[in-house]
C-alpha cells in the first residue's frame, strides 16, 4: 500500500500544527488516553501527536504507524533525543493494523487521516482487530466545514470541502463494522471533532 492510497493526508508543518494543537497532550487526554494505556496512532507522521502520547501512556507502548519510512525515521531520532522510550516506530498500513502490531491495544488512533481512506470498512476491521477486548478506536476529523473556512496562519488548511466527514457521516461508517459503538463525540475547537468508539 502506497501513500498515495491515502489521499489529502499529507504531513502538516509542525509550525501551523502547533497552532492548531497548542497542547497536544491535553487534546490526547481529552480523547481518553491515560497512563497505562497501550495506543497504536495510525497515520502518525513525524510524531506530533505519538510522542506526547508516549509521555501520557508510559509504562505503555505506544507504536507510532506510519507508511513513509522518511517520517518514521525522524519520528525515531526526535524520540531518541528527548528520551521517550516507550514509543515504537512500526512501518505499516492502516488496512493491515492488526498484523503489523506486535499484540493488542487499548487505544487506536486516526487523526486526520479518515477522510483520505478509500475502504473505510476495512480501517475499521483492522482497527478492531488490534484493540484489546474493551478497547476504544478514536476517529479524529476535520470539521465538515468550506476549507477557505478553516484557515491557520491566514491560509486555508486541512483537506478539500468535499472530502469532509461530518460526525453522522463518520458513525456511519464505523458503527455497527466489528462490533463498534460510539461512547463520546469529543470537540476540539478550533477546527475539528473527534468520535470514540468500543466494542
Amino acid at each position: 500500500m502506497t501513500v498515495e492510497s491515502f489521499e489529502h493526508t499529507g504531513q502538516p508543518d509542525w509550525d501551523w500544527w502547533g497552532r492548531l494543537w497548542p497542547a497536544p497532550g491535553e487534546t490526547l487526554r481529552d480523547l481518553g488516553v491515560e497512563a497505562g494505556d497501550s495506543v497504536a496512532e495510525v497515520g502518525c507522521g513525524n510524531g506530533y501527536f505519538a510522542l506526547p502520547a508516549a509521555r501520557i501512556a508510559a509504562p505503555a507502548p505506544v507504536y507510532a504507524v506510519d507508511v513513509d519510512e522518511s517520517l518514521l525515521a525522524e519520528l525515531e531520532t526526535l524520540a531518541d533525543r528527548q528520551g521517550v522510550e516507550t514509543l515504537h516506530p512500526v512501518r505499516g498500513d492502516a488496512r493491515s493494523l492488526g498484523d503489523v502490531l506486535p499484540e493488542p491495544v487499548d487505544r487506536v488512533i486516526l487523526a486526520n487521516a479518515f477522510h483520505g481512506v478509500d475502504d473505510r470498512g476495512r480501517v475499521v476491521r483492522a482497527a478492531a482487530e488490534a484493540l484489546a477486548p474493551g478497547g476504544q478506536f478514536v476517529v479524529v476529523n476535520w470539521a465538515a466545514r468550506p476549507r477557505a473556512e478553516t484557515t491557520v496562519l491566514g491560509e486555508p488548511r486541512g483537506p478539500p470541502t468535499d472530502c469532509r466527514l461530518s460526525p453522522d457521516e463518520t458513525r456511519a461508517a464505523v458503527e455497527g463494522v466489528a462490533g463498534f459503538t460510539e461512547r463520546a463525540h469529543v470537540s476540539l475547537p478550533p477546527y475539528h471533532y473527534a468520535l470514540r468508539f468500543e466494542r
